[in-house]
């Protein structure tokens, strides 16, 4: 318990830290740094596709990719915990036998 709860406050640390140490830092996405990279390089190029729809915010956003990493977490848990199951009931009878 006491491994687990130091991991935990570990983790907050990492996620808390950056923070303060860059309080007047920007935080921008991928999208945006290789955007300008591209402009950088090639000023005109033009993208070839349009999103079908765009979030009305960054909040929204940022909630929408929020929820996807949530469900693929869950996704990836289920399925562990699955495989790891049948292991332990096909451990569990060749034990038995």
């Amino acid at each position: 318990m006491k491994k687990n709860l130091l991991l935990l406050f570990i983790v907050v640390l990492l996620a808390i830290i950056p923070l303060f140490v860059q309080s007047d830092a920007e935080f921008a996405g991928a999208d945006g740094e290789a955007e300008e990279a591209i402009t950088e390089i090639n000023p005109e190029y033009e993208p070839w596709f349009s999103s079908v729809w765009e979030p009305p915010s960054g909040e929204i956003e940022s909630l929408l990719f929020a929820l996807q990493a949530a469900i693929g977490a869950g996704f990836i848990g289920y399925f562990i915990g699955l495989v790891k199951g049948k292991h332990q009931k096909q451990e569990k009878d060749h034990a038995s036998d």
